[in-house]
């Protein structure tokens, strides 16, 4: 079967029979005016490189694979990245068509009927050397849960293997209740932790409400959940050294020195509690926190949580890392968005095999 390129790249066919065995295989295609049929730079250089389609310019000069590919990239820089994408999923067998914006492919179901069975994805193509933009993501996850569409992104590495992730807006939630303490308890202040040692409160912080971590027959509390308990009314604070009372604001302007990001940690924490999870650090994951949906002593972590500012940007191998190790571990990677005025939204990637 043979077709003719447009300057664009783009192929026609005119011939009707040509034409309608190409759609009828795998729905290539846009049918055009007179029987023919238009494809797309995509579907026109996958055609020709599987040997299932030739292409002519000209007065009839076939153009090679290569040449065909090379004007791809001519008229559109980013063809490259995506047609691997592209490639990739017609492979894995689904029906792959190219999108208008805010994604780059709208992919069927298995076994779907274009026209009649509703796309499922919507993906978009990256390189590995793109910024990871969060606010960008919360976006294009918006959308895709509103048109009830799963969003995958397809990353491209260096060396042009893919690995996608499913991305979209969760909801984390827990089981273990609020029960704020009668009595507010005592913390004596210590660099960069906060130790209690009364025994009713150590029992009641530390066990039934998995604050802090026992040694001993104390509980030492981290900087965030000594203020988050100061900040709701449950927890007054001492210098250790010198038995002064700490403020809550000077407690919180000692954990900003220490740590730039406490204000976001601290949202994100405050957040992840108030949706009755139990929030620990996550340090041996290389995350700020893990989650449980009850108490520890009950329960796995179900989520490592990174608390970051809405309008983060990073480098893709960064996270990658994030989303493999939570994976390794059983655990789903969420990112914490916080927002200046400390509201926070959650956004999950799941490295899957479409």
């Amino acid at each position: 079967m043979s077709g003719r390129v447009l300057p664009d790249a783009t192929v026609r066919f005119d011939d009707p029979t040509e034409a309608s065995g190409i759609y009828g295989k795998g729905y290539f295609g846009t049918p055009a005016s007179g029987g023919g049929l238009l494809l797309d730079r995509y579907e026109g250089v996958y055609l020709a490189e599987m040997g299932r389609a030739e292409v002519a310019e000209g007065k009839g000069r076939t153009v090679p694979w290569p040449a065909l590919f090379r004007k791809a990239v001519r008229s559109d820089t980013g063809f490259a990245v995506r047609y691997l994408v592209y490639r990739d999923l017609r492979q894995r067998g689904y029906v792959v068509r190219a999108s208008a914006p805010p994604v780059d492919f709208t992919v069927l179901p298995r076994g779907g009927i274009l026209h009649k069975t509703p796309s499922r994805f919507w993906v978009e193509a990256l390189s590995e050397r793109e910024p990871f933009d969060l606010a960008r993501l919360f976006d294009l996850a918006a959308r895709a849960q509103s048109a009830k569409k799963q969003l995958l992104l397809a990353l491209v590495d260096e060396e042009s293997d893919l690995t996608y992730y499913r991305v979209r807006r969760p909801s984390p939630n827990g089981a273990l209740p609020p029960r704020p303490l009668a009595v507010p308890a005592e913390g004596w202040l210590s660099v960069d932790r906060v130790t209690v040692h009364a025994p009713g409160a150590v029992e009641e912080l530390g066990r039934a409400l998995a604050y802090g971590s026992r040694v001993g027959d104390r509980l030492e509390l981290s900087l965030l959940e000594a203020a988050y308990l100061a900040s709701t009314g449950q927890l007054t604070l001492r210098e250790a050294q010198s038995g002064r009372a700490v403020p809550f604001e000077r407690l919180e302007a000692r954990a900003r020195r220490l740590d730039p990001g406490f204000p976001e940690r601290l949202a994100a924490y405050r957040d992840l509690r108030s949706r009755q999870l139990v929030v620990k650090t996550g340090f041996k994951y290389g995350a700020h926190f893990r989650a449980y949906p009850r108490n520890p002593e009950h329960a796995h972590a179900r989520y490592l949580v990174q608390a970051v500012p809405e309008a983060h940007r990073s480098r893709w191998p960064t996270i990658a890392g994030g989303v493999r190790v939570a994976q390794g571990v059983r655990k789903e990677f969420l990112l914490a968005g916080v927002a200046a005025e400390g509201s926070v939204r959650f956004l999950s990637l799941e490295r899957i095999r479409p």
